[in-house]
């Protein structure tokens, strides 16, 4: 009987994606282990609740300008050298960032700072090479894999929250950071080598624009699309431990726990986007109208229903559902960029619209809580959701295309 085979495209594929993955779980663990330690520094005293809404939304900005900068300095330096250095940058700033945060909020402020600018090195520069470096089917393979890994890094933020303490948990994610920047920067040097990773292979045609040919591409859709699903998939993620714990009643240790659980639970829903993506035609409109209609449902069932259980599981599928356009934004519209030569630019261009949405809404959120209550705040969400529908109707290319 032969073996199984693979053909050397897919081998590459698989080599530069499992990279990839592994790299921005390490990433996505560091970048939630504050929503998930949150309510144990507030219980400690360490930070007040609008001080960590404060500091998450001064790592997002930092995040969102970083990746508007890295992302286009991507689109000109080794992904090597962008993603090994910002791994191990963002690793010293988690250092310093636990050891001094409890002594002065200034000095957590400015550590967890640039752990997002540092940490942003690295989305652009990995969408770029596998965009460039494997073929388009290999290409969304690759992207849900990181993917998957952006939305598994918060439930392993959630487990360690619950079994360390706040500064255990910040100092597993800074060596996990420090020790997968090593691991990287060998394993790309040795793709290099046996060309595996090539670099330069697509570039921007002469006969237009930058922002010619990105409009081409339907840039301001999918950046509307990326503020949207940017402030679910992060803002109201980030709040979820506290949402447990003050609106559904829960312990801050049983928030954790809940946290984790949902959350991992959350990490599969990459994978469910690309099946109901192929069972829809392959119709990314299609799949962004089903992703902003069964989220705006399930936000509208979770203003209703407030019995614990039920609730949990109601915001869960309204996460996930919203989270089916991020997963196509991300896996699909991106690496289809690749023709332009300006993956790097412009995906980071559209994580910096993610990320600076995320970081306002964050610090809103928080305030809300206080004046609004919880119960208004979901109708928020709501309202998202409803102008997603908006935005991802196919009308609106029709209207640009014949006016």
């Amino acid at each position: 009987m032969s073996g199984f085979k693979i053909s050397p495209a897919a081998k590459k594929a698989v080599c530069i994606g499992v990279m990839c993955s592994c790299a921005y779980l390490a990433v996505y663990i560091a970048r939630n282990i504050l929503g998930s330690v949150s309510p144990q520094m507030i219980e400690d005293g360490v930070f007040l609740t609008e001080q960590v809404g404060t500091l998450s939304s001064i790592y997002f900005m930092s995040y969102a300008v970083g990746q508007l900068i890295n992302g286009a300095i991507g689109d000109k330096i080794k992904a090597k050298y962008m993603i090994s250095f910002g791994l191990f940058l963002a690793g010293v700033c988690n250092v310093v960032f636990s050891l001094g945060a409890g002594k002065s909020v200034i000095v957590g402020y400015a550590a967890y700072a640039l752990t997002g600018f540092f940490l942003s090195m690295i989305y652009g520069p990995m969408t770029k090479v596998v965009a460039e470096n494997t073929e388009p089917i290999y290409a969304t393979r690759c992207s849900l894999g990181y993917t998957f890994s952006s939305f598994f890094g918060t439930p392993m933020a959630g487990i360690l929250a619950v079994f360390l303490s706040w500064q255990g948990v910040f100092a597993v994610s800074s060596g996990a950071l420090i020790v997968m920047s090593a691991v990287c920067f060998v394993v790309f040097t040795f793709f290099e080598r046996r060309g595996v990773i090539e670099y330069g292979k697509y570039k921007k045609p002469e006969n237009k624009g930058s922002v010619r040919l990105l409009f081409e591409h339907k840039i301001v859709k999918y950046t509307l699309i990326s503020i949207i699903t940017g402030i679910v998939r992060t803002s109201v993620v980030f709040w979820l431990p506290t949402y447990f714990s003050q609106y559904l009643g829960f312990t801050s240790e049983t928030a954790a726990m809940i946290f984790s659980v949902v959350t991992f639970i959350i990490s599969f829903n990459s994978f469910i986007a690309v099946f109901l993506y192929e069972r829809l035609g392959s119709s990314m409109d299609k799949m962004n109208l089903l992703s902003f209609s069964v989220s705006a449902l399930s936000f509208t069932a979770l203003y209703v229903f407030r019995q614990p259980a039920v609730n949990i599981v109601i915001i869960v599928i309204a996460i996930m559902s919203s989270n089916w356009a991020a997963s196509m934004l991300w896996s699909r519209y991106c690496p289809s960029l690749r023709d332009t030569g300006m993956v790097s630019g412009a995906t980071g261009f559209l994580d910096f619209m993610s990320y600076m949405a995320a970081a306002v809404s964050s610090s809103l959120f928080a305030n809300a809580v206080g004046t609004i209550g919880w119960t208004k705040l979901i109708l928020v969400w709501l309202g998202l959701e409803v102008f997603g529908i908006i935005v991802a109707l196919p009308v609106w290319d029709k209207v640009k295309k014949h006016g």
